[in-house]
């Protein structure tokens, strides 16, 4: 009980909302350079996402899927400009602008450091399963849609980076804190900019809404579960909305978005989510050991390389970053251990609760 304890607990206070929370803010920030505002609008802006999401994730799933597929398109269209962009610039001489940068020497130990921003980007794969509950044929469709996905988000963060790399090139790309805006800046002038702009808020605000649907999932399975306050677990007879569950969910994002910048969040959100994850696929040995003479509950390639591989780098990036940001890093590691005494005082309170 003590593992899915900690791993709902980690998913609650620090994965869902500390993603959001950082999402949101780079949100924020296109819109606020799309429409204009000025920088002291991007909490407000965000935080005001983050509500709105909320409350037409109260209406039900298909009030929050018709959103997030709109915002699907969008951002697929902002993705697809900025790469033909990117090859057009690059035809003829690609291998020119992929070649390292003979002028700069990096670390290893900035390397360790780069990759938990990396870890971040493709830390979304997960969220699909949240919603399985709603999914038919979950066993076969989840899978194809996983893999089909993962491999769409690699081929696209690549040819963004080649995008990037040609019209910026690596000083450029280095210095940029915008770099799709910047890019079509170069080329198109401010309307290309703004452009750019909107088509990467709408991609933001796309993330923002699938995990602000599966976190609430999450949190709403522990409170039936009893891991959680049971009002928690509370589904709305009409819409089939986790109402409680959007509503704590939306609050803490809130907090977490009023305390920290992208960076903070960022550290503090996948180093928790991450060490999570590596718990997570660590169970698979725990799983192979028990059953050792039964049929594997689970058909995982390349077992135990795989699975060991995995749970090695990600506590290799989580050990690096925690050196490198130890507030930051310190600050999610905290309330995970603190999900310790909490899930003993649950234990506890629950007996004299019924």
């Amino acid at each position: 009980m003590l593992p899915a304890f900690l791993f709902g607990w980690t998913m609650a206070l620090i994965n869902y909302p500390g993603s959001v929370a950082a999402v949101a803010t780079t949100f924020a920030d296109y819109f606020c350079q799309a429409v204009g505002l000025p920088l002291l609008w991007v909490k407000p802006v965000g935080v005001a996402a983050i509500v709105f999401i909320v409350g037409v994730n109260l209406f039900g799933i298909r009030a929050g899927a018709l959103m997030q597929n709109i915002f699907a398109v969008l951002k697929l269209a902002a993705i697809a400009l900025l790469v033909a962009v990117g090859l057009a610039l690059a035809h003829g001489h690609l291998g020119g602008v992929l070649a390292a940068d003979a002028t700069q020497h990096v670390s290893s130990g900035a390397f360790v450091g780069a990759l938990l921003p990396v870890l971040f980007t493709y830390g979304g794969f997960h969220y699909l399963n949240d919603l399985a509950g709603e999914v038919r044929d979950p066993q076969r469709t989840l899978p194809r849609a996983l893999l089909l996905g993962m491999l769409g988000v690699v081929l696209a963060y690549v040819l963004a980076n080649v995008a990037y790399l040609t019209g910026m090139g690596h000083a450029g790309l280095a210095a940029s804190q915008a770099p799709a805006a910047d890019l079509m800046r170069r080329l198109f002038g401010e309307a290309g900019a703004r452009v750019m702009a909107i088509g990467i808020a709408c991609s933001t605000f796309g993330y923002c809404s699938i995990a602000i649907a599966g976190g609430a999932r999450v949190m709403q399975t522990m409170g039936a579960d009893g891991m959680l306050f049971r009002a928690v677990g509370y589904i709305d007879p009409r819409t089939r909305a986790p109402q409680v569950a959007l509503a704590l969910l939306g609050a803490w994002t809130v907090v977490l978005m009023l305390w920290g910048n992208f960076g903070q969040l960022v550290d503090y959100t996948t180093v928790g989510e991450w060490l999570g994850h590596a718990f997570g696929i660590g169970t698979l040995f725990w799983y192979r050991w028990k059953f050792v003479d039964e049929p594997a509950p689970y058909r995982v390639p390349l077992f135990p390389l795989l699975p060991l591989v995995f749970v090695l780098t990600v506590l290799g990036v989580i050990a690096a970053t925690a050196v490198a940001s130890p507030h930051d890093a310190g600050m999610s590691l905290l309330i995970i251990a603190l999900g310790v005494p909490v899930y003993g005082l649950w234990r506890r309170w629950q007996p004299r609760a019924a």
